[in-house]
């Protein structure tokens, strides 16, 4: 089986599917796009992947288990982690806080925890603003706690959800070269949601692209640049822009 696999996913709310029997693997050491318009379902399928939602009918396995019918909290104790199209940092919490949270529930010592935080405070140039509320942190800034809190629990898959709307050029190379050094040198996966097409397509070895609930294309950066469908529904104009 493959390190994550999708079987028939689908997810209504109401009298609307969000997510219409959706089926893709991926790879160890994977990364993944996903991307396609506004109302596509990228957020319901990582939402659901990740816990936060129950599906309505299909399976997800995660290393040759199955983890659909699992709580958030243990996905995330099997080594999947998330970020959030809208931060979720706790913000009357200290950005030295924020990134102690995984420590209450993850076994090990605090003293090691405490190293783990401040090395990845380092590397994301937020060591600074350690005893900062994160409320008063900038969007992108809090973008990068966000990654860096997720990171503290060394998660084997990590789904970043829009990790670039926002952030400032210099921010969202930090956040790509991350991506990629971990990638090379740990064998990390992820799955990257974003509208940022430039950034993305230079990203992601494969792309997902999603409309309307369903999956309409799949391939590498190329083929997906000359995909007619695709060009149709989103690409064309975003493409043109450069955007």
């Amino acid at each position: 089986m493959e390190f994550l696999e999708v079987h028939n996913l689908t997810k209504r709310f109401g009298g609307v599917a969000a997510v219409q029997n959706i089926s893709f693997c991926v790879k160890k050491a994977e990364i993944l796009g996903l991307i396609g318009p506004n109302g596509a379902g990228k957020t319901t399928l990582i939402n659901l992947i990740c816990g936060s939602l129950k599906r309505d009918a299909g399976k997800i396995y995660f290393k040759d288990e199955a983890i659909d019918g699992l709580s958030p909290y243990k996905i995330a104790q099997r080594g999947v982690g998330r970020t959030f199209q809208i931060t979720k940092v706790f913000r009357k919490m200290t950005t030295l806080e924020n990134m102690m949270v995984p420590a209450t529930w993850l076994s090990g010592k605090f003293q090691d925890f405490a190293e783990r935080a401040f090395k990845f405070l380092e590397f994301f140039e937020l060591i600074d603003l350690k005893d900062e509320l994160a409320g008063n942190l900038s969007g992108g800034q809090q973008k990068l706690l966000e990654l860096a809190r997720a990171s503290m629990m060394d998660p084997e898959l990590l789904l970043l959800d829009e990790p670039f709307h926002g952030v400032h050029p210099t921010l969202k190379n930090k956040i790509i070269g991350y991506l990629k050094s971990t990638n090379k040198s740990l064998g990390k996966t992820f799955i990257v949601s974003s509208h940022d097409i430039p950034s993305i397509m230079g990203l992601c070895e494969r792309l997902i692209v999603m409309n309307a609930g369903y999956v309409i294309a799949t391939g590498a950066p190329k083929d997906i640049r000359r995909d007619e469908k695709v060009h149709e529904v989103y690409l064309g104009e975003r493409l043109e822009a450069g955007v």
